[in-house]
């Protein structure tokens, strides 16, 4: 697959995946014999990986670090794994805190449509 391709595919610029791999946010991606990147599935499950873990709000050095523990193999598993579970820990507090602002925004929205919407329909002209 062609950078054009994966850049449609996942929905993002070829400057962004020249960039991430460019800082080891992506593992090197091979290339044909006219030096044109050739994403393979694997390196395509690393794109859906990382566009994945950065929507969740996962800071690019902590991929970065965790892409490099997983080029030194399986003497790196236990180090990959707590680092996950160190991001896990942290995207559920951030859940959480996203859950009391939308309970506020909820509670607002509440409010108004009990004081606001009532009187602007008292205040409507009558026909």
């Amino acid at each position: 697959m062609t950078i054009a391709e994966a850049s449609r595919k996942y929905e993002l610029s070829q400057d962004t995946l020249r960039y991430y791999e460019r800082i080891g946010l992506l593992p090197r991606v091979n290339r044909n014999k006219s030096g044109i990147r050739d994403y393979t599935e694997e390196d395509c499950g690393w794109i859906e990986f990382v566009k994945c873990m950065r929507n969740a709000g996962l800071p690019i050095e902590v991929l970065i670090e965790y892409v490099s523990l997983y080029q030194k193999g399986d003497s790196s598993l236990e180090a990959r794994r707590e680092l996950l579970v160190e991001q896990r820990t942290l995207l559920m507090a951030k859940m959480e805190e996203m859950k009391v602002t939308l309970e506020r925004l909820n509670g607002k929205i509440d409010r108004y449509d009990q004081i606001y919407i009532p009187n602007q329909k008292k205040q409507k002209p009558k026909e």
